[in-house]
């Protein structure tokens, strides 16, 4: 895969997360300031964009300006937490102009581990990361990528909906203790949102 043929992904995460902009506010307004949907909105809107135009062929480069514009266009936690992600994958890409599917799985475990590594988190903490390591863990489990990307979908969807059952441990959200329970966590909704929009389901 070449970086031109990422346009159309990234295209569809945008149209995806447009529509489920006000599900995510809804979300945040349960624990949060309610700018979820809004700031996710503007960063993959201005990512799409940016990819629309870009002319970058390595990889590297490629998803470490990504970062950069995603950083700078969605300002808030998950903003930044989602720019460490991209910042991991783009280490991992760095120098490649042809990726194949494993690069791609090795560069999205990169990019977990990033997040996990700048913020502190771990399974189980009610976050992105409880719908995201699923999801990476088993894209890797087919050499194909549409069936790749099927089940890391299912997976980011198990996992963002196990978050209900979990006490959240980070951010604003952990001031309301066990009052979280029973809530989907609005990070782990926005992994489910990216991979279900890149799966040709």
């Amino acid at each position: 895969m070449k970086t031109k043929d990422c346009s159309q992904y990234f295209e569809k995460i945008q149209h995806e997360i447009h529509i489920n902009s006000a599900k995510l506010v809804e979300l945040d307004q349960a624990f949060g300031d309610g700018d979820l949907g809004i700031s996710m909105d503007q960063g993959f809107t201005a990512v799409n964009e940016f990819v629309k135009n870009c002319k970058e062929e390595d990889f590297g480069k490629f998803f470490m300006k990504i970062s950069k514009v995603f950083n700078e266009s969605a300002p808030s936690s998950l903003g930044t937490i989602l720019s460490f992600g991209l910042m991991g994958m783009a280490k991992r890409l760095n120098g490649i102009e042809n990726a194949t599917l494993n690069d791609f799985q090795e560069a999205f475990i990169a990019g977990v581990d990033n997040i996990k590594e700048k913020t502190g988190a771990k399974l189980k903490d009610k976050m992105i990361i409880d719908s995201l390591e699923p999801a990476v863990s088993a894209f890797g489990r087919s050499d194909n990528l549409k069936e790749a990307l099927h089940f890391a979908s299912e997976a980011a969807k198990n996992g963002m909906e196990e978050t209900t059952k979990l006490i959240a441990v980070h951010g604003r959200a952990a001031y309301h203790k066990e009052k979280t329970l029973g809530h989907i966590d609005g990070g782990a909704y926005v992994s489910y949102v990216i991979f279900k929009a890149i799966t040709n389901d």
